[in-house]
């Protein structure tokens, strides 16, 4: 909620200041503009989609790289068809890679290069340690 009510105030600022400065008439060919944007992206997110599940079935991109790229893609035109300035900035940037991991490594603490083969390692070794060696001697002598 406190989230919210940052994103908010921020955005009611941001768009106060530069409303005044362009006027009423381009504010809302922004607006109109940016909503137009968001929907083509929308509607060209299943394409861009098709396009990263081929990329990672051919093992050229991992699986945490699939899910930051449709992700932060489609956030971002959801982010574009919101009125109001901060969140087209914000939906604009988040259409482009670098942007977007910056912003999951600064605001939502996502860490980079976490292997799926380190995790599995990681659990091997921690059951390596529970499992206790022992070797049966048989005495009995076949008669």
């Amino acid at each position: 909620m406190n989230y919210f009510l940052v994103y908010l105030l921020i955005e009611v600022l941001v768009s106060v200041n530069i409303s005044s400065q362009i006027g009423a008439f381009a504010t809302f060919l922004e607006i109109v503009f940016s909503a137009i944007v968001g929907f083509m992206l929308l509607g060209n997110f299943r394409n861009t989609l098709a396009e990263s599940l081929k990329a990672m079935q051919n093992r050229t991109i991992s699986i945490q790289e699939f899910q930051k790229l449709n992700a932060f893609t489609l956030l971002g035109a959801l982010l574009l068809i919101v009125p109001g300035f901060f969140s087209d900035i914000v939906g604009l940037f988040l259409q482009f890679s670098f942007f977007a991991t910056m912003f999951a490594r600064k605001i939502l603490h996502v860490k980079d290069n976490i292997d799926i083969d380190d995790i599995q390692n990681k659990n091997n070794t921690k059951e390596d340690n529970e499992i206790i060696d022992v070797e049966v001697i048989d005495d009995r002598t076949k008669r």
